[in-house]
């Protein structure tokens, strides 16, 4: 499958899409990738609670060079700042909260999400593959939404969004919204849906592309 010549998101416009779409009082995880982007395009005067898995609450973005403190990390061993009023502790409260059901939105990573919100995002399968399984299945079973951030297609092309997951999965029907590079897609029980698309995509275009019906808004 060839790759289409539309103008593709970056992964600081993806982030900013994302950040735009929490609702003010959030408690959100980001996950491991792109997701962690999503801490610098917080809007100014809009409070979200950035959660992290390792065991951090009131995450702020990014720090500035020369200011990294490698004892403030996320889960991915990133660099970190603490909003005032945040706090660090034990990761068992952290998967506490996870599993909870205290957290509004996680937003992952994922290698293959299926039209009705599987999620297969810990593994390829492939032999001598090294899995990571993380905290993800518990957020996106524990978190009331969970949203994935990922390119629409792969290196060679193929769509990550299919019909049904090849991947070991992750969770059943908890995707909610799909941000890729290319469309941003809502995870029915019907199947696709449209929220919107890159300039010159047309939604009949994008269903072509995927293979996949997709619906309109």
């Amino acid at each position: 499958m060839s790759t289409p010549a539309y103008t593709r998101r970056t992964k600081d416009e993806l982030a900013r899409l994302v950040a735009q779409d929490i609702h003010d009082g959030a408690y959100v995880n980001l996950g491991i990738g792109q997701p962690t982007l999503v801490a610098n395009h917080i809007p100014a005067g809009r409070e979200v609670i950035l959660h992290s898995e390792n065991g951090i609450l009131g995450m702020g973005p990014a720090p500035a060079e020369g200011h990294e403190d490698y004892d403030l990390i996320n889960a991915g061993k990133q660099p970190v700042t603490l909003l005032p009023g945040g706090a660090y502790f034990h990761h068992a409260d952290s998967f506490g909260m996870m599993r909870g059901g205290h957290l509004d939105i996680c937003v992952l990573g994922a290698f293959q999400v299926s039209a009705t919100g599987d999620l297969a995002n810990w593994s390829t399968g492939e032999p001598g593959s090294i899995p990571a399984v993380g905290g993800a299945m518990d957020l996106a079973t524990g978190a009331k939404q969970t949203w994935v951030m990922m390119d629409l297609l792969t290196k060679q092309g193929q769509p990550k969004v299919v019909a049904e997951c090849s991947y070991p999965l992750t969770g059943l029907g908890c995707v909610k919204r799909i941000y890729s590079d290319l469309a941003t897609l809502a995870c029915t029980p019907a199947g696709l849906v449209l929220i919107d698309a890159v300039p010159g995509l047309t939604r009949e275009a994008l269903s072509e592309l995927l293979g996949l019906p997709v619906a309109a808004a």
